[in-house]
């Protein structure tokens, strides 16, 4: 029989589902493992289901704990619109937030849609660039909180999923293996353009670069046009575009990190420490740990 949902063991629960690891869970939220196993424990009884299956190759979700992702999000969501009513608190300031134009193009839009209703006095400025460019924008104390891909291996932000690069092309795509590999990819200091050239370079594959551009969108046009191959986040594939096959012989391109970084704080206002913690709070509750296609299918 179904009880009392905690909010803490919600966002414990988020944090797992997201990851699918009680260990990056437990980081993420600066707690002992063991109090995420508890917490999980905890919330399996409330609900009277099992909401993970747990094994030596790792955590999945189950039917009812992808449903209990759902409920998670709206309980958590009226229990801080409750919280910041009751307590009189509106968060002020100006917000200068970085995201890559892959997020923007997934989850992203109803997070700051729902961030911009819950905040109205916030003024929320979003740039949109390249990974890279957006490390060196937050160094450079331009942004206040960056949603962007790290290298697999990097320290530096706090996590909010992993997925793994694959190499996508126009479906009809036949790669020459006595030619050099056509790359579309974006300029320096692009994150997935670095790793497709390491890759490459590593295997001895000659390559060549077809197209370049920093909009993804003339990188998709190009590549459905079949002017060559792009490396992407296999989560976040778009329409009209597919895995190009392991017949083409092209190296693995292994995993990319996404993560949540703040800004140097030593001399922000308070108001735009709160509005950061709160966008970025509102981004680990809601960005899926496997990410939407571009097309908005599931």
């Amino acid at each position: 029989m179904g009880g009392v949902y905690d909010p803490g063991q919600l966002r414990t629960f988020l944090a797992v589902a997201q990851t699918l690891s009680f260990t990056q869970a437990a980081r993420r939220l600066g707690v002992r493992q063991s109090t995420v196993s508890q917490h999980v424990r905890r919330l399996e009884e409330a609900a009277g289901r099992q909401l993970f299956t747990r094994d030596t190759h790792g955590v999945e979700l189950t039917e009812d704990g992808e449903a209990m992702l759902g409920f998670a999000r709206t309980i958590l969501e009226a229990h801080e619109r409750a919280a910041a009513f009751f307590t009189g608190t509106r968060l002020r300031g100006r917000l200068r937030f970085g995201a890559s134009e892959d997020f923007v193009l997934t989850r992203l839009p109803e997070i700051l849609e729902s961030f911009r209703r819950d905040h109205p006095e916030v003024d929320l400025e979003l740039t949109v660039e390249l990974s890279g460019t957006l490390h060196e924008q937050l160094e450079a104390g331009r942004l206040d909180l960056v949603l962007a891909k790290r290298r697999t291996g990097g320290t530096h932000g706090e996590l909010v999923w992993q997925d793994a690069l694959t190499w996508i092309g126009a479906p009809q795509l036949r790669l020459d293996p006595d030619r050099p590999v056509p790359l579309i990819v974006f300029p320096p200091p692009g994150i997935t353009r670095a790793r497709a050239l390491e890759v490459l370079e590593a295997h001895g594959r000659p390559w060549r670069i077809a197209c370049t551009s920093g909009s993804l969108s003339a990188l998709v046009a190009a590549a459905r046009a079949g002017l060559g191959v792009m490396a992407h986040t296999r989560g976040l594939i778009p329409p009209g575009l597919a895995p190009v096959t392991a017949r083409a012989g092209l190296p693995d391109l292994g995993d990319v990190d996404f993560v949540l970084m703040h800004g140097h704080r030593a001399g922000a206002r308070r108001g735009t420490q709160q509005a950061a913690d709160a966008l970025a709070a509102a981004i680990l509750a809601g960005v899926d740990r496997r990410p939407r296609p571009a097309d908005g299918t599931r």
